[in-house]
């Protein structure tokens, strides 16, 4: 009998005009598939192009629901992924067993990834590197509003607990972060900051704003960037 182990995955076969362009090869990095505008509807697109795609968990709660059957009981789960370099996505998802509602979560925050916009928006800073917000940005979702500053640097993250997974996944080192309503209820609260982030992609900017800020979209090599930030 064949042993499991030793079963390969099965090949990805894709189905949308944006996968077949990926899978020839014609699209090769993230920002060029969002660049097309065609819709995101196969999560083996993200892990093609984002190999080093990290996720978290941002809640998980058991949904249980009466019926004439007797009690039925569900998962619901908000995950988050993110490269830590330019690129961020949210999810949801319920399902029976939590393994398969968190890995669902996962393809779903994979198929709603965003690129957004980093800079050195703060007055108080001007070191000209992309380690924060290049402007203000707002996002709500339910009775949370969520307000996002620019910060300088060596500030931190000083935001929620929520926001500051998003922002960590998202790239960014340094925000001031506001919230206002009912900042318990977790999801909405993601939601808020998640459209927060969203805003910053959606914004122009002009040539001159872009050269002074240094504002860039997409990732930028974090890895080398936080080692020139802890060397000064």
């Amino acid at each position: 009998m064949e042993d499991r182990r030793e079963r390969k995955e099965p090949l990805w076969v894709p189905k949308t005009r944006l996968g077949r362009m990926v899978y020839s090869g014609e699209i090769t990095t993230m920002s060029e598939a969002l660049a097309t505008k065609l819709p995101l509807r196969e999560p083996q697109i993200v892990d093609e192009l984002l190999g080093d795609l990290q996720d978290e968990v941002i809640d998980l709660n058991m949904v249980q629901r009466m019926t004439d059957s007797g009690r039925r009981v569900r998962f619901a789960v908000t995950c988050i992924v993110g490269n830590g370099d330019g690129f961020i996505g949210i999810g949801r998802a319920k399902g029976k067993e939590v393994g398969p509602a968190i890995r669902k979560a996962i393809d779903n925050a994979k198929l709603n990834i965003i690129e957004i916009k980093r800079g050195c928006g703060s007055w108080e800073c001007g070191c000209g590197q992309p380690h924060s917000l290049p402007f203000e940005v707002k996002g709500s979702c339910g009775s949370v509003t969520v307000s996002i500053k620019p910060a300088p640097r060596g500030i931190g993250l000083a935001i929620g607990d929520v926001a500051k997974s998003l922002f960590k996944l998202a790239g960014i080192r340094d925000a001031w972060g506001f919230a206002r309503g009912n900042t318990q209820t977790k999801v909405n609260y993601a939601m808020a900051t998640f459209e927060a982030l969203r805003m910053t992609s959606t914004l122009r900017v002009t040539e001159e704003q872009a050269k002074k800020q240094n504002i860039v979209s997409g990732p930028v090599g974090i890895a080398d960037a936080e080692s020139e930030y802890t060397e000064e």
